[in-house]
């Protein structure tokens, strides 16, 4: 146990260097000239991502990031249920496609718990020149001994706000140290001073929302992120977002990303994917504030994100998506997605520079919420597989029935409680940070 708390700080400090040395390694290939990448695939891949799924950030990969690869990649982002089903319905079709994977650590881990991915330690060696962050390279070795994903691309959540509506803030709030009261009393103060229900949340059906409640509410009130799920303190968390919901903008049940509500002025104060946070910052950046999520009685609880890039177990030849796993981790790649997408970059950057303004307060948000004395390191679900989806929808259910349709908060909780608990049984899934509960499959309390 202690071993496994002493990693998990190692990795909660390195991220946020990441984060803060977000200048760009260079603007373009060594040299000076244009970037090329000149190790041609013998075959087109397909590029299975759970990352990426928004219209517009598949957009920037396939005619941005994916440009200058010499080959052709079939670039199909999607949920995590789709690259499960999708992995063995491809190979059994074509047993010699070629198939790349890009998804999160927890999506990775479960893949290669049913044994279906390759390990990659020689592709690693391969890689050796290439600066890794360590502490992610060690969280890729998901049996603790081979390396079975090569790291790909990090991020979090974090609030922004548009500078008009900082003089409603509440008296004696700051933005790096505001509680979720002060976050209510803002809203509340808005809406009586101007009558705009002015806070926004990505709760529509491609949004992120189930990642508030998992990463940011649930352990900044109760310590956890599901063993709690239906104890006193999550009772009390959810009468809070009932209030707090009262001042959030109705569009909010549609939006997928906050960027453009934020844009448009129908949102003051929006919470959020880094990456879908990008396109305010970057487009306005002296008009928008990014701050670090608020604090609850129980600290502040925040989730890091970290993706990797795998080969299935059954791709027969191995060099094509190892090519392009290659080219998506070159340091002028990885700056490219950074600069297009807001998602930050798997590799130390060779030394900090002039970075874009957005992408120096995502940033610097994210530092601040995560190497605070009392930040709670959340992780996306571990381990749960094609049931990741349904996971993460009782969450959205559970919201819902409580916030939306006025149900009774202890009842919706027993039953969500219930359906969660099934999903955890059905897949054996052991616990992730915050819980450190034992054995397996974990239990709700």
């Amino acid at each position: 146990m202690k071993t496994k708390t002493k990693f998990w700080i190692v990795l909660l400090l390195q991220i946020p260097l990441a984060l803060l040395s977000c200048g760009k390694r260079s603007t373009a290939a060594a040299g000076g000239g244009a970037f090329v990448y000149s190790q041609k695939p013998g075959s087109a891949i397909i590029f299975l991502s759970t990352q990426l799924n928004p219209v517009e950030e598949a957009g920037k990969m396939r005619d941005s990031i994916l440009k200058s690869f010499p080959g052709k990649v079939d670039f199909r982002p999607n949920d995590n249920s789709f690259i499960f089903r999708q992995i063995g319905s491809l190979l059994k079709a074509n047993p010699s496609e070629s198939i790349l994977v890009g998804a999160l650590h927890g999506d990775l881990a479960k893949l290669q718990e049913e044994d279906a991915l390759q390990p990659l330690d020689d592709l690693a060696r391969a890689f050796a020149n290439k600066a890794f962050y360590p502490s992610l390279v060690r969280l890729s070795k998901l049996d603790g001994k081979s390396i079975y994903y090569i790291p790909w691309m990090q991020a979090s959540f974090v609030m922004i706000a548009n500078r008009k509506a900082l003089p409603y803030l509440p008296a004696g709030a700051a933005l790096e140290s505001m509680t979720y009261d002060q976050l209510l009393q803002w809203g509340k103060g808005i809406y009586e001073k101007t009558g705009e229900k002015a806070i926004g949340f990505p709760a529509g059906g491609k949004g992120l929302m189930h990642r508030f409640f998992e990463g940011y509410l649930y352990p900044s009130y109760t310590g956890s992120t599901i063993v709690k799920f239906r104890s006193p303190e999550a009772r009390d968390m959810w009468g809070y977002f009932k209030s707090l919901w009262q001042f959030a903008h109705p569009g909010s049940i549609t939006y997928s990303t906050m960027s453009d509500p934020l844009l448009t002025g129908d949102v003051w104060i929006a919470w959020d994917h880094t990456a879908r946070l990008a396109k305010a910052l970057s487009e306005r950046p002296n008009d928008f504030v990014a701050f670090p999520a608020p604090l609850g009685p129980k600290g502040r609880g925040y989730m890091a994100i970290v993706s990797g890039l795998a080969i299935p177990r059954k791709v027969k030849e191995a060099r094509d998506p190892a090519l392009l796993m290659d080219y998506l981790t070159q340091p002028y790649i990885q700056d490219l997605t950074l600069k297009e997408t807001g998602f930050f970059p798997a590799l130390v950057p060779a030394k900090s520079a002039d970075g874009a303004p957005s992408l120096l307060q995502l940033g610097k948000a994210v530092d601040e919420q995560s190497s605070s004395v009392n930040s709670i390191l959340t992780l996306a679900p571990i381990g749960l597989g094609e049931e990741g989806k349904a996971y993460d929808n009782w969450f959205m259910y559970t919201f819902s029935e409580i916030v939306l349709g006025g149900k009774g908060v202890q009842a919706s909780l027993e039953a969500s409680a219930i359906e969660l608990q099934k999903i955890l049984d059905k897949e054996n899934a052991k616990s992730w940070l915050p819980d450190m509960s034992e054995g397996r499959p974990v239990k709700i309390e």
